[in-house]
């Protein structure tokens, strides 16, 4: 057997146990193992000289260097253990705790006011036979405006009031694209509502944000009329705003609807009588609808000769600000603690 590359062995593994003893942390165990036992340790070198080696001793040669990788390896792994153990140890003492210290205050969090008022909206028209309906923000143009009939050069298109992603895809401006999805389905019957996200090109300010929340309606049914429209708006607006709560339903237009309307409720702070809150009006603008157009339903693959419906949008953050009478919309947003922990 070759005497010298068992030397070059023995020594090798007498230097790895030497390190081995003196290795206090695990960055030094791997330094050994990288220097002993990787692709450029020094067993790989050694092996690199087995050419000189005499035919008939490169396997016992082989059979040594496998022994001596073994040992080393139990040997790191011995190591690693000792030195885990004496970290856990230290660590254990560092981190004594004193039972009799007062425990630390849980800090616990709660609904934002946007939140609490979306779980009110769906409690409401859940209780009235609605279900939750939810889509992609990142929407087609064609869900988004042309199927809720609104042609290529209505100024809702232009590019200073919707982001567009391409000239196909925009953040949706609404949640009427929903409804859109939804009436393709077909399942008629429908009733349901769409709260989410939409995205608009509105420069920040008090009362306006590019990123905020919609909550839309939608019923399609036979024999659906305006006063099942105003039944359903009238019951919901006493039910969020108080049972003494009056509606009121102004001639407006929106290409999805016709007729449409905005509607009015009485001002909860002074009955109607005017003030600071409504501005002396005695009323407060909450939300826009109307029957749906016979053409969105036609583009929608439902009958408008045998069904009817109608549609209501409302915007989150109003009903919030209206109902905890927030005169900034930004600070919603801002995420200033001691605001959120009033409510």
């Amino acid at each position: 057997m070759d005497s010298t590359m068992k030397e070059k062995l023995d020594a090798i593994v007498r230097e790895a146990e030497e390190k081995l003893k003196k290795a206090a942390d695990p960055d030094a165990l791997n330094d050994v193992r990288v220097n002993v036992l990787g692709k450029k340790g020094a067993l790989k070198e050694l092996m690199k000289g087995m050419k000189s080696v005499a035919p008939e001793d490169r396997p016992k040669i082989g059979a040594l260097v496998n022994e001596a990788r073994d040992r080393v390896t139990a040997q790191i792994e011995e190591r690693k253990k000792e030195i885990d153990l004496k970290i856990m140890e230290d660590r254990l003492a560092a981190e004594t705790i004193d039972v009799t210290l007062p425990a630390s205050k849980a800090e616990i969090g709660h609904r934002h006011p946007n939140q609490i008022a979306l779980e009110e909206l769906e409690r409401i028209f859940i209780g009235m036979g609605y279900e939750v309906i939810e889509g992609p923000e990142v929407e087609w143009d064609e869900y988004n405006f042309t199927k809720l009939n609104i042609p290529p050069n209505h100024p809702a298109k232009d590019e200073q009031d919707t982001f567009y992603i391409n000239k196909d895809i925009v953040l949706r401006t609404q949640t009427s694209p929903v409804q859109a999805r939804r009436m393709e389905q077909g399942n008629l019957p429908i009733r349901m509502i769409s709260p989410g996200r939409v995205f608009r090109s509105d420069e920040v300010d008090a009362t306006h944000s590019p990123s905020f929340h919609q909550v839309e309606g939608l019923v399609i049914d036979k024999n659906i009329t305006f006063a099942d429209l105003k039944g359903t708006l009238d019951k919901f607006a006493k039910e969020v705003f108080g049972p003494d709560t009056k509606t009121k339903f102004r001639p407006h237009h929106f290409p999805f609807t016709e007729p449409s309307a905005e509607m009015d409720v009485s001002c909860f702070k002074c009955g109607g009588k005017g003030c600071r809150f409504c501005k002396g009006e005695g009323w407060i603008e909450i939300l826009g609808c109307g029957m749906v157009h016979p053409h969105v339903l036609e583009m929608c693959g439902i009958d408008p000769e045998e069904y009817t419906g109608f549609a209501f949008g409302v915007g989150l953050e109003r009903i919030a600000l209206l109902k905890y009478e927030i005169d900034d919309m930004r600070l919603l947003y801002e995420n200033d603690i001691r605001f959120l922990k009033q409510f």
